[in-house]
């Protein structure tokens, strides 16, 4: 058995847990009737807003890296599933914007509600610097993964 570094011990634990959520939100795509990037798509929307981010098509497109026409089929979808609504925003009665339907968040929070829980149970045991070197960690894997061409 060879000895690995423990930053590629770090690496590959992340890849399992990755690995873990992306199963989950197949899970929960298949058992919904949707595609699994219709569950990125109110991902997107859920953090656009948390953000306070206006969510608009082309937004939404360019987070899941799809076309116009693929963008429009999944959006299509979640609103005829219920999950998304479509208004005209107040302050510029051109653009449309996308918001993920109280019952589509109850929906996940029934599904996802148990690892979230869990996941932040084991949140509560850090303490404080713990906690930081965590979330610093986490933010910059992410920005690590997302610099790749």
């Amino acid at each position: 058995m060879s000895e690995q570094s423990p930053e590629m011990e770090i690496v590959h634990l992340l890849r399992k847990v990755t690995a873990e959520f992306g199963l989950r939100q197949a899970e929960f795509a298949s058992r919904h009737g949707m595609h699994p990037t219709d569950v990125r798509a109110l991902i997107c929307l859920l953090d656009a807003e948390r953000a306070g981010t206006d969510a608009t098509a082309g937004w939404l497109g360019a987070q899941l890296g799809l076309n116009s026409a693929g963008t429009t089929a999944v959006i299509d979808r979640l609103e005829r599933l219920g999950h998304l609504t479509r208004t005209r925003d107040p302050r510029d009665r051109r653009r449309v914007l996308m918001t993920v339907d109280p019952r589509a968040v109850e929906l996940g929070r029934s599904f996802f509600g148990p690892l979230i829980d869990n996941t932040v149970a084991v949140l509560r045991d850090f303490d404080e610097s713990e906690t930081a070197a965590v979330r610093r960690f986490l933010s910059v894997a992410h920005r690590a993964v997302t610099a790749i061409p």
